[in-house]
């Protein structure tokens, strides 16, 4: 193999040797490629990280009596409970509602299907999305 390339352009008899492979220039594509999958690993454990809550929050809606209503993930409580006193009040009705279902609601909302005080501030649960109603905030 060399022989014949001997003969073609080598000198002095001497084959030339094969082209080396500058290291640094091949380490580039290897180098972005780490940079690429660094990233993507990022990416997907960013993905993962954010709660659903936040993804798949439905919209604040108003309910046929006037009361702004939205369904959350994880018992996170609602937008329009967020702040103040109003959210330390919904906080407790979703940690303590063993004890709120076994207060009478007084503002006579009974004829709406209440049957606790805590119907003001719970309107539905269904595995683990919960319908707030702001009715006790009213």
């Amino acid at each position: 193999m060399y022989g014949s390339n001997a003969k073609r352009g080598g000198v002095g008899g001497v084959a030339p040797t094969p082209l080396t492979i500058n290291r640094r220039v091949a380490s580039i594509p290897l180098t972005l490629m780490a940079r690429a999958l660094l990233l993507a690993t990022l990416l997907m454990g960013t993905v993962w990280w954010v709660p659903d809550a936040i993804s798949q929050d439905e919209p604040v809606t108003t309910d046929k009596i006037g009361d702004q209503v939205q369904t959350r993930r994880g018992g996170v409580l609602p937008k329009f409970a967020e702040t103040g006193e109003t959210a330390a009040l919904y906080r407790f009705a979703k940690d303590r509602g063993d004890v709120l279902k076994w207060m009478p609601c007084t503002c006579g909302c009974g004829q709406l299907g209440h049957t606790s005080n805590r119907s003001c501030y719970v309107k539905a649960e269904t595995g683990d999305r919960t319908t707030w109603t702001s009715h006790a905030a009213t």
